[in-house]
């Protein structure tokens, strides 16, 4: 199997020059894309932290693109959200948007910047919703008093940085538009100095689906699951915990694939199924 770098060095997505979070809060990312009603295309990533003590907000919007390439931007425009409710207009290189947002009373799952309940988060492109989020989404729509058109718009990928002295990671993650949430949890049992009895452990829905041992030698691997009927594969790089620096990291990706008969995504013409991307930083405190 080749190395995670070389995996993704046709897709922009760099991991070799990762850098651990601040603190022991994860920080979240999510791509989503857009196709506005006079085809123009859009990505916006949002990208979820916390800032000191409370959650923060930076979303960059990139209206010329390669869909098959979202993690990398050319022309965007980067706001970062510090007040919990207001609005914000600006200008990309050929549209006019603006933002729309309330979060003064979210809730928020506990260690984790991403909101979950009572809030509602709007991108407005070219007089076109290009972007609606949150429980309160139709509380802004009545308030607005405009009856602009919502644009079709779906969650292409979402990457997750972690902190820890151990590897215990639990999210959530939809495979398929059509498919319902899914809890994943990621835990690797560390037994003893050399990693001889360490094991990988992979759960969707607390039923463990992916279990890998002698993690010394199986640090880098590949699984397929199903999930909602659906192939996904599961592509693990331990080598950074295990042989890197104190502050050494792990990568884990699940990818939905399209169909059964390819081997891998990395094998399919079209590459825009949705995509989790995990990596866990070992923490030295």
């Amino acid at each position: 199997m080749r190395n995670f770098s070389s995996c993704f060095s046709n897709h922009s997505i760099k991991l070799t020059t990762a850098a651990a979070p601040a603190g022991n809060t994860p920080t979240i990312t999510s791509i989503f894309r857009a196709r506005l009603t006079s085809g123009k295309p859009l990505i916006s990533k949002l990208t979820w932290y916390m800032n000191q003590t409370d959650p923060s907000l930076s979303i960059t919007v990139d209206d010329n693109l390669d869909f098959n390439n979202p993690w990398k931007t050319t022309s965007m425009d980067s706001q970062l959200l510090r007040k919990k409710k207001g609005t914000l207009s600006f200008l990309t290189s050929s549209s006019s948007g603006s933002l729309h947002w309330d979060f003064s009373a979210a809730r928020y799952q506990q260690g984790r910047p991403e909101p979950t309940e009572n809030f509602y988060f709007a991108l407005i492109i070219d007089d076109e919703i290009a972007l609606l989020l949150g429980d309160k989404s139709g509380e802004f729509l009545k308030r607005s008093n405009e009856n602009l058109p919502i644009a079709e718009f779906s969650l292409l990928c979402r990457r997750e940085e972690v902190v820890g002295r151990s590897l215990n990671s639990i999210t959530r993650a939809k495979f398929g538009e059509a498919g319902k949430d899914h809890e994943i949890s990621i835990r690797c049992r560390e037994g003893g100095w050399d990693g001889k009895e360490a094991e990988l452990l992979v759960s969707i829905d607390k039923k463990r689906v992916v279990h890998v041992v002698k993690l010394n030698w199986n640090f880098r691997g590949n699984e397929t699951i199903f999930v909602d009927g659906l192939p996904v594969d599961m592509m693990w790089d331990m080598h950074g915990w295990w042989f890197g620096s104190l502050a050494g990291h792990a990568v884990f990706l699940f990818r939905q694939r399209r169909k059964l008969e390819t081997r891998l995504w990395l094998e399919e013409k079209e590459t825009l199924g949705f995509s989790l991307l995990i990596q866990a930083f070992r923490s030295t405190f």
